[in-house]
């Protein structure tokens, strides 16, 4: 039995852990991954990043091994041989703490947190954590990105001023949709914060001075014979097919619709998956959510990519193995390079 306990032991010390940054409400595609991962014979550890400064406890050491422990759990830096970044969330504080306190509290947990994942940047990350952040913090970039690929884009302007909205509304002849740049967006079971893609209407044209406030995407309305939701990992595709016109609500949003709209599968066309594929590499992502439109007249729009967007209801619905195809890339990041 002391065999057979050494015996697994050597085996995990010799493929290494593998570190799964997530929060504490993700749920069915970190399961998903972790399974396959141990099923290919490497540890996980689970790392909820909202709770890191009320459940784990951490030693630093410059030159030393750096040691993380949850609970009765520890392990070391020097341990973890590959990172599957899922999600960083906000930070969970102590009910008991002074609220004077909590911005001291969020800066130094959050910065005690950074230096022990840039204890990891030798290792393969899916994504590495600063290229993930750089690409969701910028969709122009992306937008651009798109269009050197080859792909189609829909004409676009990010502004806080209503003149240039205006003069952009008569330019797109009155077919317009506002956006919110950062992620307001619905998770798998459709909860959370939510700022749907909205129509604009001359009504909306009245309240420009709101800008001031909040400044927001606005782009030329694409119509659609359907929406595409496409998981990529690291060159394999994975794409449903929604039909957001079945419902008035999600027919410029398909999340923002009152009803449940079936997901079917749907397989790319050769020139539109090369230039996701030539996309998705020249901003080094080897994952990510990719939104398109393909319109009546057969033209695929490219619209965003989310390095951290769902793919849960994909994988659940359609059966597609995307959670098995992370976790043996990333394997394949480690044992090869």
């Amino acid at each position: 039995m002391q065999a057979i306990a050494k015996g697994l032991l050597l085996v995990l010390l010799i493929k290494g852990m593998i570190l799964c940054i997530t929060h504490t409400q993700d749920y069915y595609t970190i399961d998903k991954v972790q399974q396959h991962l141990e099923k290919l014979g490497h540890a996980t550890w689970r790392l909820n990043s909202d709770e890191f400064g009320t459940q784990y406890q951490f030693e630093f050491t410059p030159g030393k091994a750096m040691y993380l422990q949850q609970g009765a759990k520890r392990i070391a830096a020097a341990g973890i041989a590959g990172v599957w970044y899922r999600k960083l969330w906000a930070l969970q504080t102590p009910s008991a703490l002074d609220t004077a306190y909590i911005p001291v509290f969020n800066k130094e947990y959050r910065t005690s947190l950074h230096i022990f994942f840039d204890a990891l940047q030798h290792v393969p990350w899916i994504n590495k954590m600063e290229t993930d952040h750089a690409v969701s913090n910028n969709k122009l970039l992306q937008l651009q990105e798109a269009q050197l690929s080859g792909l189609t884009i829909p004409r676009t302007l990010l502004t806080n001023n209503p003149e240039q909205v205006q003069a952009f509304y008569t330019a797109c002849q009155g077919n317009m949709i506002m956006k919110l740049h950062g992620a307001l967006s619905r998770s798998m079971d459709a909860s959370g914060a939510f700022f749907p893609t909205t129509r604009v209407t001359e009504q909306h044209l009245l309240q420009l001075d709101t800008l001031a406030y909040c400044p927001m995407i606005f782009q030329e309305h694409v119509p659609k014979a359907y929406e595409l939701r496409i998981a990529y990992v690291d060159g394999a595709f994975y794409t449903g097919k929604i039909n957001a016109t079945l419902d008035a609500a999600g027919q410029t949003d398909w999340r923002a619709a009152n009803v449940t709209l079936p997901w079917e599968p749907y397989t790319l066309p050769d020139a539109v998956a090369a230039g996701l594929h030539t996309f998705m590499q020249r901003l080094d992502l080897p994952f990510g959510a990719i939104d398109m439109i393909r319109r009546p007249d057969g033209e695929y729009v490219f619209l965003e990519v989310n390095p951290q967007g769902e793919w849960g209801m994909l994988q659940k619905y359609l059966g597609y193995p995307i959670a098995e195809t992370i976790a043996e890339k990333l394997v394949n990041k480690i044992q090869h390079g």
